[in-house]
């Protein structure tokens, strides 16, 4: 369960990363409210995923899931341009997730 806790808040990082930068420095109503909500489940969902698993093997899940999920957002609605390069290092975080869970 831990992991998967983990994952989702991953994917709330990414909503709240990309809310902050539509939110125009804080000046945005709608997206600023978007991104202290996800702020708060994102944290809450990694705190509780610590008390099961390292604090290294947790952050570096939660940072990549975030990472790749805020790429793969800019990519799907144009903001960011999808090139082969930018796919195969995207796998390769992945890659190094599902590393991390099955020496876990």
């Amino acid at each position: 369960m831990s992991w998967f806790i983990l994952v989702v808040s991953g994917v709330f990082e990414a909503v709240w990363a990309t809310a902050l930068g539509r939110s125009d420095g804080l000046s945005r109503l709608w997206p600023t409210v978007v991104f202290f909500s996800a702020l708060v489940v994102s944290m809450g969902g990694l705190a509780w995923s610590m008390r099961d698993l390292p604090t290294g093997t947790a952050y570096a899940v939660w940072v990549a899931v975030a990472a790749v999920c805020t790429v793969a957002w800019a990519m799907t609605t144009g903001e960011e341009p999808v090139t082969a390069l930018r796919i195969l290092f995207l796998t390769v975080i992945i890659g190094g997730v599902i590393g991390l869970k099955l020496v876990s």
